[in-house]
This record gives structure tokens, C-alpha cells and sequence, in this order.
């Protein structure tokens, strides 16, 4: 009796089971209709069949085809009212060319707005030119830019291409290279970039070549302080008591090259530093200067390996740089009334030779370096001149949903104008991006938007007239990502270089410009 009590009271789950497992197929399911953005945060999909799915998007032989028909045959150029250029195009075949891209925001655009003042794009306009440049390829109604139209030579070209009117796009820089000695100041390299140069890679090892060859020691400049600090090898470095600002999340600031600025939170702000012997030109510098603005009565107390001064920061508005000299290899910089202070970075250098500062910033496509304060930014020309700014930017901006990058090299074109204005005086070298691979039917290779991206990088240094180099021919083409990530050069999301792979690119990179140099020095013998 009291066995058949429990039996009947034993309850049958498996109904439960079941409503319970649909709904949890349905919710997976459903997640993959998300939109791309909510509340302006990127949403990654949920694609439970993304291992047999086959891939729609093509091949990077694809790609390369429309390439082939019709390289950078982008001709008459526009400006209406929304600040943005519309450029049509010839096609080879409209009816297999890639369509126009989806509605802002865009992958890769987790952080970054585009610029909101005026004269630049906003998200609704840059939707505008979208539409607009569909519309023109639509109509295949072009007029040709000059030079080669069907080249695409920089797909394997590793040489430096120079678009500027008589060849002159690195004389600036050239010519400082070669009075170096009597210069009176370091020749000075700025390196702009996204995550793909973090941490120092590459950059590293192209700013060890140039001194080996020039002269110079020292990292150059570093932000007061740096969430990747622990894993950049070329100083050890840590800070206490400031708070950060980015270009990226706070617009309200006068930004510089480094998008960053630092207030100091109480008097208790503190700098420790210590140099290191990854290569022989960074184990020891002559230089220390803090670069900052806005300062009332600050004071700066540094502790070095062998003494303790104090100093009284010059009261300034307006960005200035503060130089300690001597002998420097490990130390700590602490301040006193701080009030209104605003430290930009520190730099730590010779006053000789060649300085290279990197100055990367994480999930920036390059758009947001039109934000920076022009004004700002010719008072550290001024203080700090640059001979050479080099741009590497594209991995924040490829997109296996993007095949058209027009839109992209309007707005960068802008930021080459604003640049050119911010520091005049600069040469700038645009790099194009890197290879990329994505995973089609199983097999990891080139993304396609790779290739389209590198097409409108090359596009904005011809309309801009500045010089070129192709980091993805450097890297051995297409699907050179993959040989990278075999050699283990590269880490496994198929993106970012290790340090073993930056060394490569930066060989390679030094050997263009030594070549582009040797070709101005013989035009220069050629007229004198």
C-alpha cells in the first residue's frame, strides 16, 4: 500500500524537458536575428550552424578579379553639404560588384563615433554617400584619375609609392635624415596606429634599425600611464593617482597624437620608469621630458638612480614640454599642486639620432584623428617637430559584411587634410593594411574586404598625394596571414602580429624607405 502511495505520487519530467529544450533552441536561434547594434553596443550574433554553414561571401580571388578590371579608376570628386566627398566609379562589371555596405554603425566601430564637427561626416551622412556611391557605380558614369588604372601592383609591390607632385612625398624627412648630425635636435618619427602595433611590435624593431643606421637612443614617448603597459617590453613603466581620458570616449579634450590626456587625481601623482636592454638603444637615455598643459604653480619631484632634484613647472596654457638632462636608466617623477594640470606623456630619448614615438590607440580606425585639436597639435610641432608621421590603420574597419570602402577613404582623406594642417613641416607615410584571414568552408585564408580595403588606402594617398606602402605585399599576399600563424609569428585570431612577426614587417619597411632614400639622394646629386 504505501509503495503504490509513492508510485502514484513519483511525477514524469520528460514533458518538461521538452518545452524546456525548445524554448532553449528557440532563444539560441532567435539570437541570431539580433541587430547588429543595441543601445550603440556591438552585439555579436549567435549562428549555431556557423560550422556547416557555407560561407556567402566569396573568396578573395573574388575580389581580386574586380581588382584586376578596374584598380583605382576613382575620378571626379565632389563636396556637398554634408562635408563628405562622393566619387564614382568604373566598373568592370557592375552586375558582380560587391554591394554597398550596411547601415552605421559598422563592425569595428565598438568605440570610435565619427568626427561630429563640422565639415565632417556624421552617421547619417556617411549612410548618405553609401547610397550615393551605389547609385554612381549603378550608373558606371566615371572620369579616370591619372596614373596606372589597372594597376594592382601593390598587391605584391613592397616598395614605397610616392604620389606626390615631383616625387618630393619624403624629401622633408630625407633631408633630415641626412643633416642629422647637425640638426641640432633628434629627427623624429611618430608611428600612428591601432592594436596591430600595441605593446611597441614592429615598431620596436623599426625604431632599433633606424638608430642602428642613424643614430639615436631611447623609446620616445610613452602616456603617463597605459593598460598595456605590463606587456610593452621596451620600458618598464606604472603610475599612481590619474585619471584617463581618450579621444575615443571623451570628446571634450584638446587631444595630441597619443588621443589621451591625464589629470592628476590628488598631489600624491607618481611616475616610476625603468629602462631596459631589449635592444642596445634603449638601455640608457640623456633626455627626460614631460610633456603637458594647462599648468598653474605644478612642481615635479624626480628620484633618479642617482639623485633627487626638484623642479618648478614653467605656468603655461598652451602644450609645453618640461627637459631634465643627465643620465637616466631608472627613476620616479612625483608632482606637487596639481591643480588644473594636464599631462599628455613623457618622453625618454637623446637629443640626437632618430626618436620613434609610438602612438597606438586600441580599436581605432584613424577616422578619429580628425578630432584632434589643430591648434594643439602645432604647439607640439613647434616644441616636438616631426619629420615623418606614418599611419597603419584598416583592421578596425575590415569586415566580412563591408565590401565597399569608399565611404572609408573619404573620411580618411579629411583626416590626411587635417593632419597635414596639425603638423606642417611632416611628411606622412600611409601603410596599407595587413593581411587578414577569415574562415571559408573550413579553411582559414584572406578575408575579402582585405583587398578592397587596401584598394581605398591606396586611393587616399593618391588623393591626398602622400606616399604609400603596402604592408599586406610585405607580408607575402594573399593568404600570408595563415604562413604567418604556421611560422608563429602571428597569433591565432588571424589579425595581430607577434613580436617575431613585427620584426619582419619592420625589416621590411626599413629596406623600402632606405631604397626611396638612395633614389632621392641620387636625384638630389642629379640637380646639384
Amino acid at each position: 500500500m504505501v509503495w503504490e502511495k509513492k508510485k502514484r505520487k513519483k511525477k514524469n519530467y520528460a514533458n518538461r524537458f521538452s518545452v524546456i529544450l525548445s524554448v532553449a533552441l528557440i532563444v539560441n536561434m532567435g539570437l541570431y536575428w539580433l541587430p547588429d547594434f543595441i543601445f550603440g553596443i556591438e552585439i555579436k550574433k549567435v549562428d549555431l550552424l556557423s560550422d556547416i554553414r557555407k560561407s556567402s561571401e566569396g573568396s578573395a580571388n573574388g575580389v581580386l578579379a574586380i581588382l584586376t578590371d578596374d584598380e583605382d579608376s576613382y575620378l571626379s570628386t565632389t563636396s556637398d553639404d554634408s562635408g563628405i566627398s562622393s566619387t564614382a566609379y568604373t566598373s568592370g562589371n557592375p552586375a558582380t560588384s560587391p554591394s554597398a555596405p550596411p547601415p552605421l554603425p559598422l563592425p569595428g566601430f565598438t568605440d570610435e563615433q565619427p568626427p561630429r564637427s563640422s565639415g565632417h561626416a556624421t552617421n547619417d551622412t556617411i549612410q548618405d554617400a553609401f547610397d550615393r556611391e551605389t547609385n554612381i557605380n549603378q550608373q558606371n558614369t566615371s572620369s579616370k584619375a591619372s596614373g596606372n588604372d589597372n594597376n594592382i601592383d601593390y598587391l605584391s609591390n613592397t616598395q614605397i609609392e610616392d604620389f606626390s607632385s615631383g616625387h618630393t612625398g619624403l624629401s622633408r624627412f630625407f633631408a633630415a635624415l641626412n643633416h642629422v648630425n647637425n640638426l641640432g635636435r633628434p629627427v623624429r618619427i611618430a608611428f600612428l596606429g591601432d592594436s596591430f602595433i600595441e605593446g611597441d611590435i614592429l615598431v620596436a624593431d623599426f625604431r632599433a634599425k633606424m638608430q642602428e643606421r642613424f643614430g639615436g637612443r631611447g623609446v620616445g614617448f610613452i602616456p603617463i600611464t597605459s593598460n598595456i603597459a605590463q606587456y610593452r617590453p621596451t620600458i618598464k613603466q606604472s603610475a599612481d593617482g590619474w585619471e584617463t581620458y581618450s579621444i575615443i570616449k571623451n570628446k571634450n579634450m584638446k587631444y595630441v597624437l597619443s588621443g589621451l590626456l591625464f589629470e592628476p587625481e590628488s598631489d600624491k601623482s607618481s611616475i616610476r620608469f625603468q629602462t631596459v636592454n631589449m635592444y642596445p638603444g634603449l638601455e640608457e637615455v640623456s633626455s627626460i621630458k614631460f610633456i603637458y598643459s594647462n599648468n598653474k604653480n605644478s612642481g615635479l619631484l624626480l628620484k633618479s638612480d642617482t639623485d633627487t632634484s626638484y623642479y618648478e613647472l614653467p605656468p603655461t596654457e598652451s602644450v609645453t614640454q618640461y627637459e631634465i638632462k643627465g643620465k637616466f636608466t631608472k627613476g620616479s617623477m612625483h608632482f606637487r599642486n596639481t591643480a588644473g594640470l594636464k599631462a599628455i606623456g613623457v618622453a625618454f630619448e637623446d637629443n640626437r639620432g632618430v626618436v620613434v614615438d609610438n602612438f597606438s590607440l586600441r580599436s581605432s580606425s584613424g577616422i578619429i584623428m580628425s578630432e584632434l585639436d589643430g591648434e594643439s597639435c602645432r604647439e607640439l610641432q613647434r616644441i616636438r617637430p616631426y619629420d615623418l608621421i606614418v599611419m597603419q590603420y584598416g583592421l578596425n574597419v575590415a569586415s566580412d559584411s563591408i565590401r565597399e570602402y569608399g565611404w572609408y577613404r573619404n573620411q580618411m582623406v579629411s583626416v590626411i587634410e587635417h593632419m597635414q594642417y596639425c603638423f606642417p613641416g611632416a611628411d606622412i607615410l600611409i601603410l596599407g593594411v595587413s593581411d587578414r584571414s577569415h574562415k571559408n568552408e573550413g579553411t582559414y585564408c584572406t578575408m575579402p574586404a582585405v583587398l578592397s580595403l587596401l584598394r581605398a588606402q591606396r586611393q587616399i594617398a593618391k588623393k591626398t598625394e602622400v606616399s604609400f606602402w603596402s604592408t599586406f605585399a610585405a607580408m607575402g599576399g594573399q593568404n600570408s596571414m595563415v604562413k604567418y600563424v604556421n611560422s608563429q609569428w602571428a597569433s591565432k585570431d588571424y589579425t595581430h602580429l607577434n613580436f617575431r612577426g613585427g620584426q619582419e614587417i619592420a625589416r621590411h619597411l626599413f629596406d623600402a624607405i632606405i631604397t626611396e632614400k638612395k633614389m632621392y639622394d641620387d636625384d638630389e646629386r642629379f640637380v646639384e
